[in-house]
């Protein structure tokens, strides 16, 4: 069939997550990337088009002009993946949405829950689609363990552990010219949360999806540890999960040797299940009472998704571009149903949506209000 034609807003020279959703889109060869607003500034817009290979044309000086056009052309973009700093989020999105073009967008989705909210709706009454890349959700382990906790294997759950922890903001790089530093301590650009809001976010979605659990409370420790810095670089959240799940999350940005260390740990009074993204091939599977196993990806006895979504054989290592390359085929597929004038069923679709974008930055709020308020039980 016709590759999905794709836009982008933002990745431009320099950018490092555009990169990533480009090179996403490309490895099950289902997109086109055609069109592009890929910097605010107009020349070094026009500059990175030409280094990827959109034409001159179709390269775009604002958003709102790409929107516009691509809108009205025959073979106008089909859908648009924005990848700007956070409070960019919801205008792009709703600038689209708008005028009829489906939605993928980086998280945290908005800044806040309102903004979150309108996209939703808005994207329902259109009939389009309003996709989230926590992409972790999509390793093929992470997909079995779910499997595994549906199935019962670890019995009735009772703690869920996660923790992402980095030490790239451990000196104040923000006051250096390092780009992705700047606008994340930024709460103009940011929204209310730091670190919480953007590794935070992927520990709290993760621990949702594996689980199934929805969360009802949490209480929140912030920090911000280095001198001047406006939003925290460290959290400490417990969560009171449906049922009587208990959670923690520890997300940090100033914690020297750790590069992208998300970890999850999930125990039920019938066994406990350890996934690390680090190490994503693997999953540690104990059963209550006998030795510990390792799960391999691509091994056999694996659950029907996770095998859909390996590439390679077992023992060949996956990871971070493949998990992002998975949302991008599944967002795909239901994009075709799109085209073909029907819609997806809400019970087919694994990738995160606006409701999980909502939950998100519902999460987030959530947080920095406990805080605020003295580390506090704040409702969700």
């Amino acid at each position: 069939m016709e590759r999905i034609r794709l836009g982008m807003v933002g990745g431009g020279e320099g950018a490092f997550i555009g990169e990533v959703h480009r090179m996403a889109s490309r490895l099950d060869d289902r997109y086109t990337l055609c069109a592009g607003a890929l910097c605010s500034d107009a020349k070094k817009a026009a500059s990175s088009a030409l280094s990827i290979g959109i034409s001159q044309e179709r390269s775009y000086s604002t958003y709102q002009e790409m929107a516009s056009t691509e809108s009205d052309l025959v073979a106008g973009i089909e859908v648009v993946a924005i990848v700007t700093p956070n409070h960019l989020h919801y205008p792009i999105a709703k600038e689209f949405l708008l005028a009829g073009i489906h939605v993928i967008c980086d998280k945290p989705m908005t800044i806040d829950t309102q903004e979150a909210r309108e996209l939703i709706d808005l994207a329902k009454t259109s009939n389009l689609m309003l996709a989230v890349t926590y992409n972790y959700s999509a390793y093929p382990m992470i997909r079995h363990a779910r499997m595994m906790i549906q199935s019962g294997e670890l019995g009735e759950l009772r703690v869920v552990h996660t923790k992402y922890t980095q030490d790239w903001l451990t000196e104040p790089l923000e006051n250096t010219n390092h780009k992705q530093a700047h606008w994340r301590v930024d709460p103009k650009k940011s929204g209310v949360g730091g670190c919480v809001g953007d590794i935070g976010t992927h520990a709290y979605h993760l621990s949702c999806f594996v689980t199934k659990l929805k969360a009802i409370s949490l209480c929140a420790d912030l920090s911000s540890f280095v001198d001047g810095r406006r939003l925290d670089d460290n959290a400490h959240i417990m969560i009171r999960y449906e049922g009587n799940t208990k959670g923690m999350i520890w997300s940090s940005q100033v914690a020297p040797g750790n590069g992208n260390n998300l970890e999850i740990q999930i125990y039920g009074d019938k066994g406990g299940l350890v996934w690390r993204q680090e190490q994503p091939n693997e999953l540690i599977f104990t059963p209550i009472n006998k030795p510990g196993q390792t799960l391999l990806r691509g091994s056999a006895g694996l659950s029907e998704n996770a095998n859909a979504l390996s590439r390679v054989p077992v023992g060949h290592p996956e990871g971070y571009i493949e998990g992002f390359a998975n949302l991008y085929r599944e967002i795909a597929d239901a994009l075709m149903i799109y085209r073909s004038g029907k819609k997806p069923s809400s019970g087919d679709i694994l990738f995160p949506t606006g409701e999980d974008g909502y939950d998100g930055v519902s999460f987030v709020e959530a947080a920095v209000k406990s805080n605020n308020k003295g580390s506090v039980w704040v409702s969700l």
